[in-house]
């Protein structure tokens, strides 16, 4: 309620002529950028870094990810230092598997969402 009677005071300041939002005195030329608005552009850009890298980060595991589980186990023992069967490879990769794919659709499925919005229908 508070916010709509401060929009309420704000349109009546408008239809009396007085400008609220212009530079003070300067009539009405802009004012500079305040911290604000840099930081608004800095979670811009940070927000579109996870977007891509929502994208790259399962796409690049499917493609990094090996086809025999014997290689797999090798990297985890590489990598780690812990050594897993071939059985357990292959569980680990048939699951590393689906959620990349499933990480995919998802983001599939968002961005044609978005698409779908934009569009209007």
């Amino acid at each position: 309620m508070g916010n709509r009677l401060m929009s309420l005071g704000a349109e009546s300041a408008m239809r009396e002529g007085n400008r609220c939002c212009g530079g003070a005195g300067s009539g009405g030329a802009p004012l500079p950028m305040v911290a604000g608005a840099r930081d608004a552009r800095a979670r811009g850009f940070v927000r579109r870094g996870v977007n891509i890298s929502g994208w790259t980060v399962p796409g690049v595991m499917l493609v990094l990810l090996p086809k025999c589980p014997a290689c797999l186990a090798a990297y985890v023992a590489i990598g780690t230092g812990i050594g897993i069967s071939v059985g357990a490879a292959a569980y680990l990769r048939t699951g590393l598997v689906v959620v990349c794919v499933g990480m995919l659709g998802a983001l599939g499925a968002m961005r044609a969402r978005r698409f779908v919005a934009r569009k209007g229908g």
